[in-house]
């Protein structure tokens, strides 16, 4: 798998990244510690070298499982990893990375990133300056090689950005969710900052697993994921329909045509969780997928009789 520069930086990321949300167990179901050790692996095997993760993905349980799975070829992944806003004041951020440091058998981080803007979720809002502080001085001090921030608008990267280099974008990003386009994707572009697109097949939904009449399992979060809501919805599996046939003629999944269409996106690599070995070996393999312009063009055509039922909020979820 041919790696690509991370923003300014000298760091190399693959363009599949394995996400390991799931890998935490809250707002998931079925997730068993073994499974995900061998889809690291497997991942890995297969050419995936950048693995993203959170304090917040079970209290720090995604980061020990992440460390723990890939501790012996440490040097040869990196490893991106998110303080929550309620961490967001000098000491808080300083205490956050050394308990990542820690749950994740290192002792630097490659990239380091602000996982949502000041005062989400009820946070307690604090001055971007103040964060961004704590984050350089990370830097300085070689704990953290390059700062990121996910969910940010363009107008509140270009605040953080006034106090420090960012070298990357994190925001929801698949063909059925395409908000950012709207907003920062331009920016990026022109200041070299990259794009690390997470839900980057819409949650499963791009798979095409999910039929007309699916449920979701009590505590499994996508059930408030708004591309679900009933209106949208029918809309969605009609527009799987149509690219069905693209996926067969190309002889892949349709979880790797959406995986393919996301990392051919200037300047935009995909996050993709996995379960097991199998799902990560076929996500690696939509590294190798070359989409025609034609095949783009009709991508796009298609996405947009979903993307063109949903109002202004680049929330993906109804929380």
């Amino acid at each position: 798998m041919k790696l690509r520069p991370l923003g300014n930086t000298d760091i190399q990321i693959s363009p599949i990244i394995m996400g390991t949300w799931q890998a935490g167990k809250n707002m998931w179901t079925g997730i068993d510690d073994n499974e995900t050790t061998r889809a690291m692996r497997a991942a890995f095997e297969a050419g995936i070298t950048t693995f993203d993760t959170a304090e917040v993905y079970g209290n720090g349980h995604s980061e020990k499982i992440v460390g723990k799975s890939l501790k012996d070829i440490r040097g040869r992944v990196v490893f991106a990893s998110k303080v929550f806003p309620n961490h967001y004041k000098y000491g808080q951020v300083i205490k956050s990375c050394h308990n990542s440091l820690r749950n994740l058998e290192t002792d630097y981080i490659d990239l380091y990133q602000l996982h949502w803007p000041s005062g989400a979720f009820g946070t307690k809002k604090v001055e971007t300056e103040e964060t961004m502080r704590a984050m350089l001085d990370l830097k300085a001090e070689g704990k953290v090689r390059a700062i990121g921030v996910s969910n940010y608008s363009e107008k509140q990267l270009k605040d953080a950005l006034s106090y420090g280099r960012i070298d990357s974008l994190q925001p929801p990003y698949s063909l059925f969710w395409r908000h950012v386009e709207k907003d920062a994707m331009g920016f990026c572009t022109e200041n070299n900052i990259t794009i690390l697109a997470y839900s980057s097949m819409a949650q499963g939904l791009l798979t095409g697993k999910f039929g007309p009449d699916h449920k979701f399992a009590k505590g499994d979060h996508r059930a408030g994921n708004r591309l679900f809501k009933p209106d949208i919805y029918t809309q969605v599996q009609e527009a799987l329909g149509n690219l069905q046939p693209i996926a067969d003629e190309l002889d892949i999944s349709m979880g790797q045509l959406a995986l393919a269409w996301v990392i051919s996106r200037t300047g935009t690599c995909a996050i993709a969780g996995a379960r097991n070995s199998e799902q990560a070996i076929q996500n690696a393999y939509a590294a190798e997928v070359i989409l025609s312009d034609s095949v783009l063009s009709k991508m796009d055509e298609i996405s947009r009789t979903v993307t063109d039922l949903l109002d202004d909020d680049p929330l993906l979820w109804n929380f």
